[in-house]
């Protein structure tokens, strides 16, 4: 998400960076730019005008500080109003009730919400510690209540039941109370979506609202919509008192134009992102860190959050010991290491948190994305455990075993066990002391403050 309007903000803000101040003549191109980025990544008019207003008038009004040159000034300013428009800091759900908590979902019908109750609610189960019960008020669409229920299986939390024959207030109402009897912390209700926003969907929906009185109603919009997002979001808040936004499918919108625009037109806050089909790809939404990733800063907090909860860390921790008392990297230890980083969404994801690296995952793309690194797995799982041990082993007929076992071309296999030959030299010199001195030499080329002591 963002890769255009980080791209085109990237090259607006770079022709300001070596001006000696501020003045109206020369931040008129850049902020011109900084429009046409905007309008490109399909962000609401209205909202372009007013992020326009606020940068040049904070941009004239400001004293440059002498630490700072006035490119990174401007740079600043805009990030300030990014996360202005955004909603500055994130917004956690309300939980503050007596249980159970009644959550509503809303929104058009392939917008990603029954998707999102099962994300949320695994969300929920493991993050906040909570008992959770989902309940399908969807009595439009039976393959709806059936998805719901596979999706409670796999994220293992409790599905309440229902049929296409019962009232949507009726379902909600039952599962409400058999919560209350059965002591779970939330209830996840989602309900039915439509092609287009009509009368009697709002009525419905309106009234399914007055009868449960949710603690949160949470409006679910598909980020690749763009500008149409913010226009249904706006029908649908004026229908609903919503609480909040999940913005669904960003990994697959490289504009990014609704996440600036639903704020400003619904006024509520983005609380969650979904950013990916597994059920564990939702994101509590942080504008601060959305704003660093849009300006090409990365977003660091995020990623160490991911590898915390994601990296087996007492299987790093073997690995690192091994690698430093003896310097050996097997391909049984580059295989794992190739399984946790897809977890954290493969080496296009990291790079795209890491700063200065966003446009440089753009040019990699397709040498080491998702399917590249499957590949890698799978030459790997076709070798012998004492292969793996022994790469030298792999010779003429080994590699043509290992190819036809992993259904690819011998040149594949070379081509990784030179990757791997790299990476175990690199290895090597993590050794003794190696690795403090690797970590010096790679700090000249780091950004300031990426290591320790710099």
């Amino acid at each position: 998400m963002f890769e255009n309007l980080s791209d085109r903000l990237s090259q607006s803000l770079r022709n300001i960076s070596g001006r000696g101040r501020l003045t109206e003549d020369n931040i008129k191109d850049t902020l011109r730019e900084v429009r046409m980025a905007l309008l490109e990544a399909d962000v609401a008019l209205p909202v372009v005008k007013e992020f326009i207003g606020k940068v040049k008038e904070r941009a004239l009004g400001v004293e440059v500080n002498k630490n700072l040159n006035p490119g990174q000034v401007f740079v600043k300013i805009v990030q300030a109003e990014l996360e202005a428009a955004m909603g500055e800091a994130n917004t956690p759900l309300n939980l503050a009730t007596q249980p159970p908590a009644v959550m509503m979902m809303a929104g058009l019908q392939g917008a990603g919400k029954t998707t999102s109750v099962g994300k949320l609610a695994r969300f929920l189960k493991e993050k906040q510690k909570k008992k959770v019960l989902v309940v399908s008020a969807d009595v439009y669409r039976p393959a709806a209540i059936a998805q719901l229920e596979r999706l409670a299986a796999d994220v293992d939390v409790e599905f309440f039941p229902s049929s296409i024959d019962q009232k949507p207030v009726d379902i909600a109402n039952a599962a409400i109370d058999y919560a209350r009897k059965k002591f779970i912390d939330v209830v996840l209700v989602d309900t039915a979506g439509r092609l287009a926003i009509d009368e009697a969907m709002m009525a419905e929906i309106k009234a399914l609202h007055a009868a449960i009185k949710p603690i949160e109603t949470l409006f679910v919009v598909d980020a690749m919509t763009g500008q149409d997002a913010a226009n249904t979001a706006k029908a649908f808040g004026e229908a609903l008192p919503l609480t909040g936004v999940i913005l669904t499918k960003v990994d697959g919108d490289a504009r990014g134009g609704a996440a600036l625009s639903i704020r400003y037109i619904t006024g509520q806050p983005i609380k969650f992102l979904g950013v990916g089909e597994k059920n564990d790809a939702l994101e509590p939404f942080h504008p601060d860190r959305v704003a660093s990733r849009i300006l090409g800063m990365g977003d660091v907090l995020s990623l160490i959050e991911e590898v915390e909860s994601k990296v087996d860390r007492a299987e790093a921790e073997k690995v690192a010991k091994k690698v430093m008392k003896s310097g050996k990297f097997s391909l049984e230890d580059f295989r794992q290491q190739l399984q946790q980083m897809r977890s954290m969404g493969g080496m296009m994801g990291l790079m795209d948190k890491l700063p200065g690296m966003g446009q440089m995952a753009g040019k990699m793309q397709g040498q080491m994305d998702d399917k590249v690194t499957v590949r890698m797995e799978a030459i790997i799982s076709s070798m012998t455990p004492k292969e793996r041990e022994h790469p030298d082993l792999i010779k003429g007929s080994r590699k043509r075993r290992i190819a036809a076992g992993s259904g690819v071309q011998v040149q594949d296999v070379n081509k990784l066990l030179k990757q791997f030959l790299q990476m175990q030299k690199m290895m090597k010199k993590m050794k003794g002391g190696g690795m403090a001195k690797m970590m010096r030499q790679m700090g000249g080329k780091m950004p300031p403050g990426m290591f320790p002591g710099r």
